[in-house]
């Protein structure tokens, strides 16, 4: 059996050395090669002044070997230890470009609402109305962008809270007007630059009209029937001071809460309320009782005018029917006694008769002359 020889020889499984690790000796020869870097040297601590190779290589990845008290990134603050890593200026300079990118992107990207309106101005100046959907404009501040709600119906209360709000009638009453008024934006562009306190004006100027109106409206009206008219007026009045302003404001319409007098004077307001009204009643009343005279008035005139038209055309039948007519209404109530011509004996025994009783009216009136009527007749 042939030996191998040459590069083909296995080594001795025992041999005489000591084999070393993977970072050569066993550490307790300084200078029999390379070192290893986790082994204590000799005495248990480390020479003062002289470094590991862990310490070296925790240098070199930290930066390009500098000396103690150097930064991470060496003297220039730079992370040149390690390949392709960026230096402090050009981070700053990523930062600023991804926060430049962010504020483009915020700026001129605008998503308006189908019940929105967007205003841009160009360095304050302005250029147009954005419609609802995505939009894009330049960045600020280049371009600005005021969103503007045109569709909400926006209410102002007058008075503002639980307050009262007085206001002069036209014959110098007092009452305690509560009202509200609703608006919305009907032009954004004027809405945006003509006024620089929307609400206050709108207020301003529904008050004035309200007061103008009431002015010119009596206490009766205020407080009954006249409050639709009041309440038309009103928005006319106002919307005729917003437009001649160019505010850009609609006025959707105004409503009347509460038309009454004030609360210190409630009792005695009620009392003159009462007082007017029994008047009301009584003017009412002579009105109607009037109108039942002139109306019987008219009637017997009207009777009379047929009874003269008769009478021209026959006098004589018409004057003996007139006496038949009135004898028979004044005998109507009368005791009388009616003796036919013909047949009449010489002697009629009146006494035997039974007198027909007097009415009531004529017994209570006349006492005295039913008694001489009645002992004629004995006679």
């Amino acid at each position: 059996m042939r030996k191998l020889t040459g590069r083909f020889q296995r080594p001795p499984i025992l041999a005489a050395n000591t084999p070393k690790g993977p970072w050569g000796g066993s550490g307790e020869d300084p200078d029999g090669g390379p070192r290893n870097p986790w082994a204590v040297p000799p005495g248990g601590r480390k020479a003062p002044g002289k470094s590991t190779a862990l310490d070296e290589f925790i240098r070199k990845a930290r930066g390009s070997g500098g000396g103690p008290g150097e930064g991470p990134g060496g003297p220039g603050g730079s992370f040149g230890g390690i390949p392709g890593a960026p230096g402090g200026r050009t981070l700053w300079a990523i930062g600023a470009a991804i926060l430049i990118g962010i504020w483009v992107l915020y700026t001129s990207i605008h998503p308006i609402g189908p019940q929105q309106r967007g205003v841009v101005t160009y360095f304050g100046r302005y250029t147009g109305i954005l419609d609802p959907g995505i939009q894009i404009t330049a960045p600020a501040p280049i371009a600005s962008v005021r969103v503007l709600d045109v569709q909400k119906i926006r209410t102002e209360n007058f008075p503002e809270g639980s307050g009262e709000n007085l206001v002069l009638t036209s014959d110098q009453n007092i009452i305690d007007l509560t009202y509200s008024v609703r608006w919305d934006i009907a032009n954004p562009r004027d809405y945006a630059f003509r006024l620089a306190q929307p609400q206050e004006t709108v207020r301003a100027a529904a008050e004035s009209a309200m007061r103008a109106v009431i002015a010119d409206t009596s206490l009766d009206q205020a407080l009954g029937s006249g409050r639709t008219g009041i309440e038309q007026k009103v928005q006319e009045l106002t919307q005729a001071i917003l437009n001649e302003y160019r505010s850009g404001v609609r006025i959707q319409g105004v409503a009347i809460k509460q038309a009454a007098p004030p609360q210190q004077i409630v009792d005695d307001f009620n009392k003159v309320t009462v007082a007017q009204q029994r008047a009301v009643a009584d003017v009412n009343q002579a009105r109607s009782y009037a109108q039942q005279v002139v109306a019987r008035a008219q009637g017997e005139a009207a009777q009379f005018d047929k009874v003269y038209e008769q009478y021209r055309l026959a006098p004589e039948v018409t004057r003996r029917r007139m006496y038949y007519e009135t004898m028979e209404a004044v005998l109507a109530k009368s005791d009388k006694t009616i003796v036919e011509t013909p047949g009449v004996v010489p002697y009629l025994p009146l006494s035997k008769g039974q007198a027909k009783p007097l009415p009531p009216e004529i017994t209570a009136t006349a006492p005295s002359a039913t008694a001489g009527t009645a002992q004629g007749g004995g006679q």
